[in-house]
């Protein structure tokens, strides 16, 4: 079932499949195995092994949730033949659900309580569409809290309705008009009209645009707007069609009851049918623009860890700063911390005629081959104020993306690096060591916090980090690394290599 499942969504040879979920189940990772084991893949490349690692953990979970209700219909005694039958056929999880819907534990609702009031007959002679004088029949059922003939008909319409929203053709027709046609509208929340902090969605206060073709980060932007409660989002579509279309399913006479299905089907729609189903269409829309998001994000990381390294140089390293002064460290070749220090280059503090000589001396003193001057605040001045210098030797002079290096500066393992040195020493040799070699530094940091992709605190945090730390290790076992000065973070990436191992490897 697995290997037809997955030869079913990818197309992929199904002997080279049925030999990388074996590695898989070996817990081999996707690099290892697109690296190292081509002759069982048939030369499977990284992103076909990533298509059939997505497809098989699909699989598992629609197969986990399968057996989950099974053993819940048969604790109820409601599983049949016919229904187990289209539960073990059942490939899509949505459908899975459709087929559990009826026999899902419900909260106390309106047509539960009309069985208790023993309205399901009369419920189930209004649905037969034959009855002619239907007043007469409620009326039998009028008893206990029934007590006129329209509680009886409100009653019985409850279940109808009920039994609309349980049926996966009705269900299905919907979900497609969603699909086709739905639109997002947005609205100002008019108390929030001044706020400051709303003023950056303004562009979104009233908004309208189709679900289908909003580009994935509109949308995220609008989810944000209305998680921070600027704004309110409903989605819609034409309720008349939607209703048109369940009638011609539904009531095939014309009498009374069809005027009492009519009824139903109206209720139904409102009330079940489409505030289930729009939100389920804009989970759907949500998860499309998550999986755009991460898809720019892992490859705006991917092009910076893959930067050209400058190699084995010296180099000083600037964060630059105004009121604070800037952070000066010198590293050698192989990124050693050699000296460290604070100057003043910009105002109020700053002489930068004084403080350009202490770069120069610095720069000859240490030999230095290059400087890294981060890309936060006062970045341009100090760069313009460093090249300006009257160097002896040639020296190239960088601004480098400086993202997540106060991360790494607070964290473990810059405290093991560098347990003598406050949080701006270590950032400061982050940002050298970035130039030297950017892949060895930037592994050190939770890729989420480099900041290369755009709303990645709304986007689905487990898929996210998933991706990225995907991105990370084919990075590292592309380039490889020198093992006789790869930090641990660094090993850990490394096919085959776990962080224990990485750590033992390193202590050597």
């Amino acid at each position: 079932m697995l290997l037809k499942y997955i030869i079913s969504q990818t197309r992929l040879n199904e002997s080279s499949i049925k030999s990388t979920i074996k590695l898989l189940n070996e817990d081999c990772t996707v690099p290892f195995i697109s690296r190292y084991r081509k002759e069982a893949t048939g030369n499977l490349d990284e992103v076909q092994i990533g298509a059939i690692v997505k497809f098989k953990e699909e699989f598992e979970a629609l197969e986990k949730r399968k057996k989950t209700i099974l053993k819940t219909l048969k604790e109820q005694t409601v599983l049949t033949g016919e229904l187990y039958q289209k539960i073990k056929n059942c490939n899509n999880l949505t459908m899975l659900e459709d087929l559990y819907l009826p026999f899902k534990k419900k909260r106390k609702t309106k047509a539960e309580t009309a069985r208790v009031n023993g309205l399901e007959p009369l419920a189930k002679i209004i649905m037969s569409q034959n009855a002619k004088d239907i007043e007469s029949l409620a009326y039998k059922y009028i008893k206990g809290r029934i007590t006129t003939i329209d509680d009886a008909l409100e009653g019985a319409r409850y279940i109808i309705a009920e039994w609309i929203n349980e049926r996966t053709d009705i269900r299905n027709n919907l979900r497609n008009q969603l699909e086709r046609h739905a639109q997002i509208f947005t609205k100002l929340i008019k108390t929030k009209a001044e706020d400051e902090k709303a003023q950056k969605f303004r562009d979104y206060f009233n908004w309208s645009e189709s679900l289908q073709r909003i580009p994935s980060h509109r949308l995220l932007a609008i989810l944000r707007a209305e998680n921070e409660g600027f704004i309110r989002v409903k989605i819609k579509i034409d309720d008349i069609k939607a209703l048109e279309n369940i009638d011609r399913k539904i009531i095939k006479s014309v009498n009374a009851c069809a005027d009492q299905i009519e009824l139903a089907i109206s209720d139904a729609y409102k009330r079940l049918l489409f505030p289930s189903l729009s939100n389920e269409a804009l989970s759907k829309a949500k998860e499309k623009a998550d999986e755009a998001a991460i898809t720019v994000f892992a490859k705006n990381l991917k092009q910076l860890l893959l930067s050209s390294p400058i190699g084995e140089k010296r180099v000083l390293a600037i964060d630059p700063g105004f009121r604070s002064g800037c952070k000066v460290v010198c590293l050698d070749a192989q990124g050693n911390l050699k000296h460290n220090e604070t100057i003043y280059l910009h105002p109020p503090k700053g002489d930068s005629i004084g403080t350009m000589k202490k770069i120069a001396s610095l720069t000859e003193a240490y030999k230095i081959e290059a400087i890294a001057i981060g890309n936060g605040t006062a970045s341009r001045e100090t760069e313009t104020l460093v090249k300006k210098i009257q160097f002896k030797n040639n020296v190239q002079v960088f601004v480098v993306n400086e993202a997540g290096a106060s991360i790494y500066s607070a964290s473990k393992i810059a405290r093991d690096e560098f347990p003598d040195y406050d949080v701006t020493v270590r950032g400061s040799i982050s940002i050298g060591r970035r130039l030297q070699d950017p892949l060895a530094e930037l592994v050190k940091i939770n890729a989420k916090s480099i900041g290369v992709g755009q709303y990645q605190h709304d986007v689905d945090q487990n898929k996210l980090q998933k991706q990225l730390d995907a991105v990370v290790e084919n990075c590292v076992n592309a380039v490889g690394v020198n093992i006789n000065t790869a930090s641990i973070p660094l090993l850990s990436s490394v096919s085959g290599i776990g962080p224990k191992l990485a750590v033992n490897i390193f202590n050597q």
